[in-house]
This record gives structure tokens, sequence and C-alpha cells, in this order.
């Protein structure tokens, strides 16, 4: 009998497809409710995939549905799918004692976008503490904020919870006890809380390797690799762009002081992090849009994030720069991109851009509600994002297994998709003759 080989991709899709499996299960046992009676499969199954896809959309509030028990699996699950399900397997390996073998390097060289398979499990170990110091002291910093509120244990459980949810980008949270599905409404007036979710989002959005460089070369900015200053640029004009425009067009019911904080913080989570502070519901046309196209972009390669990713939309925004300029190649910081990348990108934007538009529409018909919501849901549901205009969980059937492709689909990143169709396929061997082309 015939060994099967499987591909890096295709081992990563299998990974996630598990996790979710296991996650499903778990909550459907009897003390994972509130209730004791145990969540359906459907309801089992979507939490457990956007858990797993650090996504934060929900079919039931989180608070008040779930028991402890089933709050402790959606949080472990949050953290598995934050760090990778790769990553986590490996560090159980190197925990072990046991040697990582070259198929498990070169897997997990996929599964967090490095470079070279060399280094691959120190940077494991960096992934690790960086992430255990990180959400340890975002706890800390959310402590003198929630124990007040919620008594000292039940303050420390909504501290590390909203620190590990912030920094995977999940957008889970326990704050249902004061309204269900109300996310971080009741404390949009609260500093603390904001900057520390934002900080936390942002840490967790710019990638493992841009932190590893900013470690290594501190603020030598010079020194970083061409992908961390691409990242580190484009998210901090994704990031005060929209809230500029968000600060100026929108929320003006709310006191200057309180829109500041409103404007960053949705500019911030809509880059994949699925918590909000104002009812997205009161945003105008104009402001649903720029949200929609914040969620599609996403985080960086690398990270706790989804979407298509900062790195894509730079190189296809500097590739049509560099048309217009009667430019040969796309360039960064005095470095040229190759050609494959180019087309990678542009493959990635088109997939994720179909795959938004029909899961949008295909909502919109079967379940009669306007095209601007369902599309609003497909881009948080495809970017891994969980904020909502408040449809998800009135949908059907159908159309939350939609939403569950999508989110499966945007977690685990458009090219290991398009590498694990296509792992078995070989290469022509010659080209065909070349014809040209007018477009535009």
């Amino acid at each position: 009998m015939k060994k099967i080989q499987l591909s890096t991709s295709q081992i990563i899709l299998i990974g996630f497809a598990l996790a979710i499996l296991v996650g499903t299960l778990l909550l459907t046992l009897p003390f994972a409710t509130s209730d004791g009676k145990g969540a359906s499969f459907p309801d089992a199954v979507f939490t457990a995939t956007s858990a797993i896809c650090v996504t934060g959309l929900v079919v039931q509030d989180t608070a008040t549905y779930w028991s402890a028990f089933g709050q402790g699996i959606i949080l472990l699950m949050i953290q598995i799918g934050g760090m990778g399900v790769v990553t986590v397997a490996v560090a159980i390996t190197m925990l072990s004692g046991k040697k990582i073998s070259l198929k498990t390097r070169t897997t997990m060289q996929e599964a967090i976008s490095a470079h070279h398979v060399g280094g691959v499990v120190h940077l494991t170990g960096f992934i690790i503490r960086g992430t255990a110091i990180i959400e340890g002291l975002g706890t800390l910093a959310l402590l003198p904020a929630f124990i007040p509120r919620f008594g000292i244990l039940k303050g420390i459980w909504y501290s590390v919870w909203h620190s590990i949810s912030a920094f995977c980008n999940a957008g889970f949270d326990l704050m249902g006890v004061r309204g269900e599905y109300s996310s971080l409404t009741t404390e949009a007036h609260d500093p603390l809380i904001n900057i520390v979710i934002m900080i936390l989002i942002i840490v967790g959005g710019v990638g493992f390797l841009t932190w590893e460089d900013i470690v290594t070369n501190k603020w030598r900015f010079k020194k970083y690799r061409m992908q961390s200053k691409i990242i580190i640029v484009t998210s901090a004009l994704l990031i005060f762009i929209p809230a500029a425009i968000f600060f100026f067009t929108e929320f003006d019911d709310i006191p200057a002081g309180e829109r500041i904080w409103a404007s960053l913080f949705q500019s911030v989570t809509a880059r994949t992090a699925g918590f909000n502070t104002v009812d997205l519901n009161l945003l105008s046309g104009s402001g649903i849009v720029i949200m929609t196209a914040l969620m599609l972009i996403g985080g960086s390669p690398g990270s706790t994030a989804g979407g298509m990713k900062t790195t894509t939309f730079a190189t296809m925004l500097s590739t049509s720069l560099s048309v217009f300029r009667s430019r040969e190649h796309t360039h960064f910081f005095g470095r040229r991109i190759g050609d494959d990348t180019v087309r990678q990108a542009g493959s990635i934007l088109t997939m994720y851009l179909t795959l938004f538009l029909t899961g949008g529409c295909l909502i919109s018909r079967i379940e009669g509600l306007p095209l601007r919501d369902c599309l609003f849901e497909t881009a948080s549901a495809i970017g891994t994002v969980g904020v909502t205009l408040g449809i998800t969980p009135t949908l059907g059937g159908l159309s939350r297994a939609i939403l569950i492709l999508l989110m499966y689909f945007g977690r685990v990143g458009g090219l290991t998709i398009i590498f694990a169709a296509l792992s078995n396929k070989q290469t022509p061997p010659s080209t065909l003759p070349q014809e040209k082309l007018t477009v535009g």
C-alpha cells in the first residue's frame, strides 16, 4: 500500500481542522454550558471554528451561555489558534525532549511565514516566551480596571481572558454580563482598557518575525528586514489614517475626548481583533466601507491575525504605483520585489475578494438581508476579525456554514490553501508561445 505523503500546507490545513473538531466535541459536553445541557453541534462547531481561527463571531453570548469550563475551553482554543496549531505542536515536542525532524521544521517555517528553515526551533522558543510575557503584562495592566468592577477572582479571570483574546486578535469578550453581545461598548470611556487592548492587538498583529527583528536591532530601523519595515509603516498608516477619518466623519454624538479613543479603537480593532467600543450599526455608509476594507487587509504574516495581510496590500499598492510611474519592477526601501511575489499577492487578493463577495451575495440571497450587512459579515469572517452588525446569531444553518468556511480559509491563509491544492501538480516542462494582450 502506497504511503500518503502530505505537503506542509496540507498538514497545516488538517491540523487546524482537527483542532476545531476536538474543540467542537468538548463544547457539546453538558457542563460546557451554563444550563448544563451542552451546546448543539451547529453552535459548538461555529464557536470552535471562531475560536481556533481567532475570529470572534459568535452565535451565543460567551459570558452568559457558556459555563466556566466552556469559557476555559474557548480560551484554550483561542491561545492555540493565535500561536498556531503547528507552533503549539512543535512546542510540545520540544518540551518532551524529542528531536525536531526536518519535515516538522519545514512545516513550522511555512506556518509562521519564516524565510528560512534554519533557526525555526529557536524562533519557536522566542514565540512561546514572547507570548507568555506579553499576555502576562497585559493581564497585570488590566487588573486595576476589572478587579474594582467584578471583584478579585472574577477580575483576575476577566483580565487573563481579555489579555489573551486581544493579543491573539480573537475578539471574544466576557462583557455580556452587562448586556448580551455588547463587546466593550460599556468601556468606551475607560482610557486604561482602550489603551491596553489596542496595544495588545497591535503587538499580536504585526507578527512574531517583526518583533524578533525589533528585539534584535532595537531602534535601528535601517537594519530591519525589508518585510519588517513594510509591516511597521503599512500598519501605522492603516491605523492613523482611518482613525482620522473616523474622528472627523463619525461619532458626532460622542464628546471629543471619547471620540479620539473610539476612532483609534475602531481603526485598530478592524484589523482582525473583533472588539468594538461603539455600536457599529451607527456608522455611516462610508464608515462601514472603510471598516470592511480594513478587515479584508487584516494583520501581518506570521502573526496572530488573519486577513490577506499588510504585505499583500502593500505589494499590490506598490505594483500599481510602479505601473503609473512606468517602472519595470516593484520597489520597497531600495529593494526590488520578485515577480513571483507580485503574482502570489495578486492571487491572494483575487481569492479573498472572490470568497468575500461570493459569501456575502449567497448569505444575502439565502437570508433576505441587505447586501451591505452580509458583506460586512463575510469580510469579518474571512479576515478573522469578529466585529458584526448583529446578524450572525440570526443566520440559518447554511449561512453559518458559509461563515465557518470563510473563517477557516481566512485563518490558515491564502497561500497555504493555494499550495495545498496544487501540491501534487507538476510544472509543465515547456512554456507556451507568448502573445500580447491589451488590458485596461
